[in-house]
């Protein structure tokens, strides 16, 4: 079938976030006037607050933009299991970032993660390599792949970081990232598919 613009499913993602995310901060809230009062109230009185909250939001962005662009270059399942290389970053960078202690058990569980991953990569004979390479540039992939798990695990890290220094709603900060992301998202766009 016709293929569709990456970018535009980036930025359409992120317009379907923002708006399931009013809904459901709606439901909490009781009412569409309330709930409509405080994202007003978010946007216009708290800008150091949306500062804070754009950095996860363009790091998001960015990691959707990279997925597309592994998943065009890897096969569905080296993409998949390489991808998983997530759960490694985010628990190093909350080890660094949030002071979290992890023990024995579950550092050699991220060992055996990170040798899995490794295994995937390693070449398997000629029919895996040419199923490989005549979908993409598979070192493209993987390197798109990898900072995207970079950038998942410093967003995700950020954000939990942000959450607990307020008692801000989640929908509210996703509708936050969701904006964010949104504009971002329209700007690859016009600069990566504008014409």
């Amino acid at each position: 079938g016709p293929r569709y613009l990456n970018t535009t499913a980036v930025f359409f993602s992120e317009v379907l976030k923002m708006v399931c995310s009013y809904f459901f901060l709606c439901f909490e809230k009781g009412d569409i006037g309330t709930a409509t009062s405080l994202v007003w109230q978010t946007f216009t009185g708290k800008f150091l607050e949306l500062l804070k909250v754009s950095i996860p939001g363009l790091l998001y962005t960015v990691q959707n933009n990279l997925l597309f662009i592994s998943l065009s270059n890897l096969s569905g399942a080296v993409y998949q299991v390489t991808y998983q290389l997530k759960i490694l970053t985010t628990a190093v960078l909350s080890v660094i970032i949030l002071g979290k202690a992890l023990g024995t058990e579950k550092w050699c569980a991220l060992f055996l993660l990170t040798g899995g991953v490794t295994l995937i990569q390693m070449p398997r004979g000629d029919a895996a390599a040419t199923a490989h390479h005549a979908k993409g540039n598979q070192f493209v992939g993987l390197v798109a792949v990898l900072c995207a798990c970079m950038t998942s695990g410093l967003a995700g890290v950020y954000l939990e970081k942000i959450l607990k220094q307020s008692d801000t709603s989640i929908w509210l900060r996703n509708i936050q990232l969701g904006l964010i992301g949104a504009i971002l998202g329209l700007a690859g766009c016009f600069m990566q598919d504008g014409e």
